[in-house]
């Protein structure tokens, strides 16, 4: 799994905890339905400013959307793991 896909499986999951559809959270976060598509089918990755918008229209903190995703400053590259 790399960091789009596990943002994607993060960001589809808070979503179904929330109880929202994808148009749901576009309404809520002011964020294109097609682009939350994009998100959650891993094809793209938010900008920090839709970041916050899908964590405040989830009503989660912007890092329970980074869940698993850890940088390891050394080597420099991310760690995923797959909870």
């Amino acid at each position: 799994m790399d960091f789009s896909e596990r943002f994607a499986t993060n960001l589809v999951r808070l979503r179904q905890e929330a109880g929202l559809s994808r148009d749901g959270l576009a309404l809520q976060s002011s964020i294109k339905a097609g682009l939350i598509d994009s998100f959650e089918a891993g094809r793209a990755l938010p900008r920090i400013e839709e970041a916050i918008q899908l964590a405040g229209a989830l009503g989660v903190p912007i890092d329970a959307l980074s869940d698993g995703i850890e940088w390891r400053p050394g080597p420099g590259e991310f760690d995923i793991t797959d909870r």
